[in-house]
């Protein structure tokens, strides 16, 4: 009976202790359960919070535009760093008024290429897409954050066509190609020169969003695409009237004639020498953009 007082007893005085510390640690529990509601529902990290709509022009490929996503206001080191944008550009909006203004810059003589020709009728065409993993180093520190360095892919095109004019002095349009000189007899001639550029591959640039009030920003991006293809040029012009420094028409359908093509083919053969020593796409980009 002694025994069973002493260990009645013991447990009257635990007892309330422990009910005293139970209702404490439930009530921990709800604090740190609320505690993680509040965090996950923070509404500067819910969708569509970070969500970024560019619109601006590229002098090499018209007007540009992007849709991405950057938040900056993630608790994550890593996550406030990075974005993603889809990005595109192309002239066919502005591509007559472009064109019409440069033509209208060259004036009727055009561009002199020599005593004879001239360069007329210009018509510029390009276009670009890609998408673009962006990295700010300064997260979303003050003025810094806004600097990003930029890498994707990028494919597009660019289409450049002109018209050549010749003018008769002293009666004949004379040029020469690949060291060989040719003549026109007549008062005027007319050929096409073409240059196409399709390119692809990676991309590699640098950029800056500048705050200018709410969630509107100035953007600018410069970088360039990293491209193996070669740009393809092509000359052609009129046989009619053609002859070779010998006074022998160029249209026999023989020798002649198969001179003056060897001869095109290996100007037009060097010139893409010195263009295939720059395989890269410049893209300059400036414009307005709204980041949610």
């Amino acid at each position: 009976m002694k025994k069973l007082s002493v260990i009645s007893l013991m447990a009257a005085l635990a007892l309330p202790a422990f009910a005293e510390d139970a209702p404490v640690a439930a009530d921990s529990s709800k604090d740190l359960s609320a505690t993680s509601i509040v965090a996950k529902s923070n509404p500067k990290t819910k969708f569509p919070r970070g969500l970024q709509l560019g619109l601006g022009v590229s002098p090499t490929s018209g007007l540009n535009g992007f849709i991405g996503y950057n938040n900056k206001n993630f608790d994550s080191f890593w996550a406030k760093r990075f974005g993603i944008r889809f990005d595109f550009a192309t002239y066919s909006p502005i591509k007559n008024k472009l064109n019409s203004s440069i033509n209208d810059s060259i004036g009727d003589e055009g561009i002199k290429i020599g005593d004879y020709l001239s360069i007329d009728e210009v018509s510029l065409n390009a276009k670009h897409y890609g998408a673009i993993v962006d990295f700010y180093p300064f997260g979303n520190t003050w003025f810094l954050g806004g600097w990003r360095i930029s890498g994707g892919y990028m494919a597009g095109k660019l289409d450049f066509d002109a018209q050549i004019l010749g003018k008769n002095i002293a009666n004949k349009i004379e040029f020469e190609l690949d060291g060989k000189k040719y003549y026109y007899e007549g008062t005027t001639m007319h050929g096409t020169a073409s240059a196409d550029w399709k390119f692809s591959g990676p991309y590699l640039g640098t950029g800056f969003d500048l705050g200018l009030i709410w969630g509107f920003k100035i953007y600018m991006d410069a970088g360039v695409v990293f491209t193996g293809n070669t740009m393809s040029l092509d000359l052609n012009v009129p046989y009619e009237g053609l002859k070779d420094a010998n006074g022998n028409a160029v249209d026999d359908g023989g020798v002649i004639q198969a001179q003056f093509e060897d001869a095109k083919n290996k100007t037009l053969a060097d010139a893409r020498k010195e263009v295939d020593k720059y395989p890269y796409y410049p893209l300059v980009k400036l414009g307005f953009m709204y980041r949610f």
